[in-house]
This record gives C-alpha cells, sequence and structure tokens, in this order.
C-alpha cells in the first residue's frame, strides 16, 4: 500500500500542473506520514541528496556556460561552424548543429544550448527564409548533444544517483562517440529536410576565413580540451575541473574576447543561482523519492517483474528504453535520473550490462524526453525563442526525433560505441 501512497500522490500532483520538485517532495512526506515514521526523515534525505561533493561540479559548469554564452563564445562557433558546413544544403541547418555540438562541450547543457544557439541561429535562419518551425526543430534536438558530451553535468548527476560508484571520467568518455554520432544523424536528417522544402546553401568563405574563424574560436575551444584531458587523465576531478572551467571563461571573456561587461556578469551571475537553485531542489527531493523507493524494494520488485516478462537482455533493454521513453515525456531530466537509476540500475547488473553504457542510455533517452510535451523544457525554449506554439513545433518533429530514437537504439544494441573509448584510455 506505501508504494500506491508514494506513486499515486507524485502522480496526482504531476496531472495537476505542479512543479515536479514540489511533486516529489510532497508524495515522499505523505508515504512517510503514511508509515508512521517522522516527518524529518524526508528532510534528512533532501539535504543528503544536495549534501555530496561531487554536487558542486553542477553549479560551477553551469556558471561557466553562463559565462561563456554572453561572452562571445557562441558568436564565434556559429561563425566557425558556418565556415566548415555552411555552403551545404540547408547550410544554416547544419551550421545550427556544429554549433549545437561545439557549444555543448562547453556548457553541458541542453537548456542553455538551445538558449545561446537558438537566440543567434533562429533569428537568422528566419531572414534567410527558413521556416521557424525547421529552424526551432533543429535547434531543440541539435541541443542534447550537450547532455553526452563533457561536461555534461547529467553525467555527473548520474554518477550520484548510482552511489557515486560510476567514474565521471568513464561517463564522459562515454558520451562523446554517441554525441557525435547523434550529430551525424542530425545533419543528414537537416539535410534530407532542407533539400525537400528547397533551402539554399551559403557560399563557402574560402580557406584563409576559415583559419580566421577558426583562430578567433580557438580560445574556447580550448575549454573542451581542458576539462576533458584533465578529468580523463587525473590531473583533477571533475568537481576541480568545473572551478577551473569557470576561472577560464572569466579570463577568456574578460582578457581575449573583451566581451564580458558588468551588466552581463550579473546576468550570468544571477541565471547560474538561479538555475542552480532548481536544479538542487530537484536533485533533492528526488534523492527523498528514491530512497523511499529502495527502503520499499520497489528496484527488487522491478528486477523479478523483468525475469517474469523475459531473461533476454536484448528484450529487457527494449523494455527498459520504452519505459525510460514514456517517463520521459512527462518527467524533467534530473529527477527522472535519480528516480530511475536506483531502480533500473540492479536490473541492468543482473542481466550483465556495463552500467557505463546504460548511464549513454538514460542519458540520452532522458534527453529525448525533453523534446517530447507535455514536460519539454528544451522544446519550451525553443519555441519561446522561435516564437511558435508546441503543436507547429510538433507536426514536422518527427524525422529528427526518429534520428535520435534511431541513434538511442545503435547506442542501447552496440555497446561499443559507448565503451570502447573509455576502455581505451583506461
Amino acid at each position: 500500500m506505501e508504494m500506491w501512497v508514494l506513486f499515486g500522490v507524485f502522480t496526482l500532483l504531476l496531472l495537476i500542473g505542479t512543479p515536479v520538485a514540489f511533486c516529489l517532495g510532497i508524495a515522499s512526506l505523505a508515504t512517510i506520514l503514511y508509515m508512521g515514521l517522522p516527518p524529518v526523515v524526508v528532510f534528512q534525505q533532501i539535504n543528503s541528496g544536495m549534501n555530496a561533493f561531487a554536487m558542486m561540479a553542477i553549479p560551477f559548469f553551469i556558471y561557466a556556460g553562463d559565462l561563456m554564452m554572453r561572452g562571445g563564445i557562441a558568436d564565434r562557433l556559429i561563425r566557425l561552424a558556418a565556415g566548415f558546413v555552411g555552403h551545404l544544403r540547408g547550410g544554416l541547418g547544419q551550421v545550427n548543429v556544429v554549433a549545437s555540438t561545439l557549444f555543448g562541450g562547453i556548457s553541458g547543457s541542453a537548456i542553455a544550448d538551445a538558449s545561446a544557439i537558438g537566440g543567434i541561429m533562429i533569428p537568422q535562419m528566419e531572414k534567410r527564409g527558413y521556416a521557424k518551425d525547421y529552424s526551432v526543430n533543429v535547434t531543440v534536438n541539435a541541443a542534447i548533444i550537450a547532455l553526452l558530451i563533457p561536461p555534461s553535468h547529467n553525467m555527473i548527476i548520474y554518477s550520484i544517483a548510482a552511489g557515486g560508484t560510476i567514474s565521471v571520467a568513464d561517463l564522459f568518455t562515454a558520451g562523446v562517440l554517441p554525441g557525435f554520432l547523434l550529430a551525424a544523424a542530425l545533419m543528414i536528417t537537416a539535410y534530407v529536410v532542407a533539400v525537400r522544402r528547397g533551402y539554399p546553401a551559403d557560399p563557402f568563405p574560402g580557406f584563409r576565413m576559415l583559419a580566421y574563424f577558426f583562430a578567433s574560436a580557438v580560445p574556447g575551444i580550448l575549454l573542451i580540451f581542458i576539462i576533458f584531458g584533465g578529468v580523463r587523465s587525473g590531473v583533477f576531478t571533475a568537481t576541480e575541473s568545473s572551478c577551473i572551467a569557470v576561472v577560464y571563461a572569466l579570463l577568456v571573456t574578460l582578457l581575449v574576447y573583451r566581451e564580458m561587461n558588468w551588466e552581463n556578469f550579473v546576468e550570468a551571475t544571477l541565471g547560474a543561482v538561479r538555475t542552480t537553485a532548481m536544479v538542487l531542489l530537484v536533485i533533492g527531493t528526488a534523492s527523498a523519492f528514491g530512497w523511499l523507493m529502495a527502503f520499499l524494494q520497489v528496484p527488487q520488485a522491478t528486477i523479478a517483474l523483468m525475469k517474469a516478462v523475459s531473461d533476454n537482455p536484448i528484450v529487457v533493454l527494449l523494455l527498459i528504453n520504452v519505459i525510460l521513453l514514456v517517463l520521459g515525456t512527462f518527467m524533467d531530466m534530473a529527477p527522472m535520473i535519480i528516480i530511475c537509476t536506483p531502480i533500473f540500475l540492479p536490473v541492468i547488473k543482473a542481466f550483465g550490462i556495463d552500467p557505463v553504457h546504460f548511464g549513454v542510455i538514460l542519458i540520452l533517452n532522458a534527453g529525448i524526453g525533453l523534446n517530447t510535451p507535455p514536460v519539454g523544457s528544451v522544446l519550451f525554449v525553443g519555441c519561446a525563442v522561435g516564437k511558435i506554439t508546441i503543436g507547429e513545433a510538433m507536426k514536422t518533429i518527427w524525422p529528427f526525433l526518429g534520428a535520435s530514437v534511431l541513434v538511442l537504439l545503435l547506442v542501447t544494441y552496440i555497446p561499443g560505441l559507448s565503451l570502447w573509448l573509455p576502455a581505451l584510455f583506461r
């Protein structure tokens, strides 16, 4: 009965539009009261969930992304991407994907990616005759690449939700190839749709201008290698790398690009504080919810149910993917990771599936969910920037969602896409 109270209250609050953090916290509190335990248990678990040292990396990575977004790095990355792929058919769509990939390697946030790249690219694409729905759909789907490549703070959340037993360095490395694969799939999709709609291609700027664009973008791109190289080599931890990223972002935007003024600095700081507060509240309440699921032996029940359905890992992974895709339509990413990790991690271990591999599957699944209503936060951002309705975007988003799901299936059933690179660095 306790399990029905936990999930029933959560579902009811979610259906009536309650913010997900409050859904998780109130559902946990209601279950604790029903069980006759002291309410302070919920608050202890919320505090415990937010009081992890590795969690410090999240606000610093968010802050570094905000500083870079307002300090001129996005403009230079877009210009570099335009030089490389702007001459392809539907050139600005290709530029959008490449720029999102580059910026994702700095911000680690899909929402930051969609707002920064979308804020620049969507108006430009509209001026050049691209339909708004195409511009928004390319932007929001390309934004989820940031979730897979370093410094994805969702990888850090997954590691924490797994009890800190999974290496963040391995997770960062495991997401690189799937991230590039997703970028390639979206570029092909953008090209096919552009050909069908008759969108133009920009002229090639020449190798001299391309070299100039690259040189101007190098200070920003170096941050990707500093973060990835430092964490992977063991020179510093993910938490330390996040602090280094903030200092480096300040130095680049103040001394190299010289576009960071006091107003932008204050906006970046306040934006990072607001985002961090929301993320940590969700993480804390999701931790209490996850603790109750463990207490009520939900993971063990899930393992028994999965084994009753099939003992074939291929079928089990398919079932998990379907469940995650459905959950992603109404649950935001951070709570989904924290809730689903303790449920499904014992399941995949019981079937001999690598936890690092599963981490990439979970992150990509949750990323696709960010572009599906009713709780598609990245889709909402893209539509707000592009000034179109969710319904208008959803009518033509299916080729891009299809490409993302195809990549998800490839990542799911070809473990080497996730595990080859981490093994190479060991």
